[in-house]
């Protein structure tokens, strides 16, 4: 595998890691007390978001992740046939 390749799954994994972490731990003014909303806030409005907390899992879930995927790449413990839920297709060969 090339290292483009590796850095490409990576930034798909660290994506797909961002979008699960963002909403963890985050709080809406209802569940805070004392919190008052100013005018033009809306009021699902997290209080406390911290992206680098959110950067920070991302960016861990991305490395267990892309490490777990290299190390199936190379010792082949799930390969595409086995993942293949439709069984053989009807014609091997189209003729192209």
């Amino acid at each position: 595998m090339q290292w483009t390749s590796l850095v490409a799954i990576f930034g798909l994994f660290w994506v797909l890691g961002a979008l699960v972490a963002l909403p963890i731990g985050l709080r809406t003014p209802d569940e805070v007390s004392g919190h008052q909303v100013e005018p033009g806030h809306a009021d699902s409005a997290p209080v406390n978001f911290r992206p680098k907390k959110v950067v920070f899992r991302a960016t861990v879930m991305a490395a267990v992740l892309t490490g777990l995927f290299y190390l199936n790449w190379m010792n082949g413990w799930v390969t595409r046939d086995q993942l293949n839920i439709f069984g053989d297709p009807p014609v091997k060969d189209l003729g192209y």
